[in-house]
């Protein structure tokens, strides 16, 4: 078992990095990630680094894409309030926040199941994102 410069083993340091993505912790991940990528040497766990903060910028994004027609109507109706009207659309709201679950519930499984296979120095091939990591470490 390879040890980092921690002291602790590379896949304890590496569920570590996922493990912070569980818990909205993006400046904890961000940390042990930059430390991972200034300090240790281990190719394994300087690519699980990348590719837990790239996945979690992933699900980031995706969940600001799905706010933002929600958002848009808020708006809307918001500036429509100023002049006595109003527009609401529950549906979208409704389908907006199923969406939103569903990412959160797939983010949540994704970063657990990673993290335990991190403590093997492993990983789930997400070719997206694997293809990500490999072109720019």
């Amino acid at each position: 078992m390879q040890k980092s410069k921690m002291g602790i083993s590379v896949g304890l340091l590496g569920a570590a990095i996922y493990f912070s993505g569980l818990f909205d912790g993006m400046l904890a991940m961000a940390i042990i990630a930059g430390y991972v990528l200034l300090i240790e040497e281990n190719q394994w766990l300087r690519r699980t680094g990348v590719k837990a903060v790239a996945l979690y910028i992933i699900f980031a994004l995706v969940s600001a894409l799905i706010g933002l027609l929600p958002d848009s109507i808020s708006f809307i109706s918001s500036l429509l309030t100023i002049f006595g009207g109003s527009l609401s659309i529950p549906f979208i709201h409704n389908l907006s926040n199923f969406l939103h679950d569903g990412l959160l519930l797939i983010k949540t499984i994704l970063f657990i199941i990673l993290g335990i296979k991190s403590l093997n120095q492993s990983t789930v091939v997400i070719p997206f994102v694997d293809n990500l990591v490999n072109k720019h470490i």
